[in-house]
């Protein structure tokens, strides 16, 4: 007989309707596991925001009942919130060798080396904690060491795709095990959270050995200095571009600060095999003709402070873009960073440079599943409920219809929001409420300080400037003995506007005057009035609306 309250709850709280900031939050009873931990990169309007994390306080007041953090694979989002997680919530995790090698160098930058207990697993390990158990199970993606997690509870399995691929030729001969999913079919799967990143893409991903070729063909034509921009944790990709370098008597240099951590490591742990007499450092490419370099940098999503960028802007200390450069991006612009990554290509351009991209040159492929390839995994797994994740609100949509077509009955599918309560027993799923969830935004090392106010101001001063009026009042008296001073930045070019400006002191000069005869010395209400005139005043001559801010001090 069925106990009361018998079930699993999902508890998404990032990577439903967006790309990034992926964490979920499987229960069973009174235990919690979590699966992933990521950030997402601010949009436009986030003005100084560095990166984007989830809001864990859910987390935070159930923190006794977490068991650990389950990684997936070592792109940022998917790990590049632990640190912040971890400050709050020091509970064990565990990930494969290559994941857990990106991590440490992440723990080491916020000084949590040593303080976090770090479980190194491989596929098909399961790791018991009680009432359940996780699997890791191997899958292809654009960075080595990726996993499916497998959840094992007394309902049925509940298995996590992570992000993949399936690729039959994979650069490193490590295939998806589609055994494993299809062992995991055969026994039951109460629920399945899968990828829906390009479910609205027909056909099959290409493998990431027809990368390799396309390198092999443009490095044997091109006569200058090859400069290419990846990602830096795509280690099969930085091989395969090294490797072409080689046959084409070249030295490796590599530019970028993530390229300089991660190809050390990738070494060090046996992922990247390249022998080091054929890698330079990026200062002595002077001693070498054009056709003997290949660059490999980062600042493939055309970053402002990344190598490529600093390139493309005249500002790199050891790399100047001259005629006969070849440039190649080997990446795609994620979604929001095509205006970044045309910018960076056209500056390239005026500097001479030949320039590369997927539009020219299959000089990149997608580490993320098809239409068909999820078809296989749906087949495999054959969910009995189904979750559609890591996608915006088409890709989940778009995959909840492939799985209706795939057989599965609308009922069973729950189409997430952050911070749904998915509550699943073995034949039923359902929403039962939400938890806190949302976004934390990183400025600097403020986590979390910067609110929606802060940054409707910091919209407001981008857009209008500011002025900033400076008035001194005699304590006592309560009259005016300096100012008012009118302060403009971003609003105005002073000289070109003496008459507005000199025009506006005299309205403040009025406005302090009429406060003086009718005894107001509140300095709130001061202030209030002094912005009011101002502000109907300033958009009456210019239609524009800087941020006054009034300052009154007292002697």
């Amino acid at each position: 007989m069925k106990k009361e309250n018998d079930n699993i709850r999902i508890i998404p709280l990032g990577g439903t309707n967006e790309i990034g900031k992926n964490l979920t939050v499987l229960e069973y009873k009174d235990e919690i596991i979590i699966v992933d931990c990521g950030l997402k990169f601010p949009d436009d309007d986030m003005f100084g925001i560095d990166v984007v994390i989830p809001d864990v306080s859910y987390l935070i007041k159930n923190k006794e009942r977490i068991k650990g953090i389950f990684i997936t694979h070592g792109h940022e989002d998917h790990i590049g919130a632990l640190p912040y997680v971890l400050k709050e919530i020091n509970v064990p995790v565990y990930g494969t060798k290559l994941t857990l090698g990106i991590i440490e160098i992440k723990l080491k930058e916020h000084k949590l080396l040593g303080k976090v207990t770090l479980n190194t697993v491989k596929p098909r390990d399961i790791i018991r904690l009680g009432s359940m158990s996780v699997e890791f199970i191997a899958v292809n993606h654009s960075i080595a060491d990726s996993t499916a997690i497998a959840v094992h509870t007394p309902l049925g399995a509940v298995v996590f795709t992570g992000d993949f691929k399936v690729d039959y030729t994979p650069v490193d001969g490590k295939v998806i095990d589609l055994e494993r999913f299809a062992e995991l079919g055969k026994r039951g799967v109460v629920a399945m959270l899968a990828d829906s990143t390009n479910v609205d893409i027909e056909g099959y991903t290409l493998s990431e050995t027809t990368v390799g070729e396309t390198f092999k063909k443009i490095f044997h034509g091109v006569g200058g200095r090859i400069i290419i921009a990846s990602f830096a944790s795509n280690i099969h990709r930085i091989q395969q571009i090294m490797e072409a370098g080689i046959e084409n008597g070249r030295k490796i240099a590599v530019s970028g600060r993530s390229m300089e951590n991660i190809i050390p490591l990738a070494q060090e742990l046996g992922y990247l095999e390249i022998d080091d007499k054929h890698i330079i450092s990026v200062n002595d490419i002077k001693n070498y003709k054009d056709d003997e370099i290949v660059i490999v940098t980062t600042g493939s999503q055309g970053e402002p402070m990344a190598a490529l960028s600093r390139m493309a802007n005249s500002m790199h200390r050891q790399v100047q873009i001259k005629r006969g450069d070849t440039v190649i991006f080997s990446s795609s612009a994620i979604p929001g960073n095509e205006k970044s990554v045309f910018n960076t290509i056209n500056n390239l351009y005026r500097l001479g440079a030949d320039v590369i991209y997927d539009k020219l040159e299959h000089v990149h492929v997608s580490g993320h599943a098809c239409r068909e390839e999820i078809k296989l995994i749906h087949s495999l797994v054959k969910p009995r409920h189904f979750i559609p994740v890591h996608g915006e609100a088409r890709h989940l949509r778009e995959h909840a219809n492939l799985a209706v077509k795939m057989g599965l009955d609308k009922s069973k599918i729950i189409m997430p929001e952050n911070g749904d309560i998915i509550e699943i027993e073995r034949n039923s799923i359902r929403k039962n409420g939400s938890v806190a969830s949302g976004q934390v935004l990183v400025d600097g090392l403020g986590v979390g300080d910067v609110g929606r106010i802060v940054l409707r101001d910091r919209k407001h001063l981008s857009e209008d400037g500011i002025i900033t009026v400076v008035v001194t009042i005699e304590k006592e008296s309560g009259l005016v003995i300096a100012g008012p001073d009118i302060i403009t930045r971003g609003f105005v070019f002073v000289r070109e506007a003496e008459t507005l400006l000199e025009n506006s002191r005299k309205l403040v000069r009025n406005v302090l005057d009429e406060c003086e005869d009718n005894n107001i010395t509140d300095w709130n209400v001061l202030k209030t009035m002094i912005k009011d005139s101002l502000r109907g005043y300033l958009y009456k001559q210019t239609k524009r609306r800087p941020m006054i801010l009034p300052i009154i001090m007292e002697i």
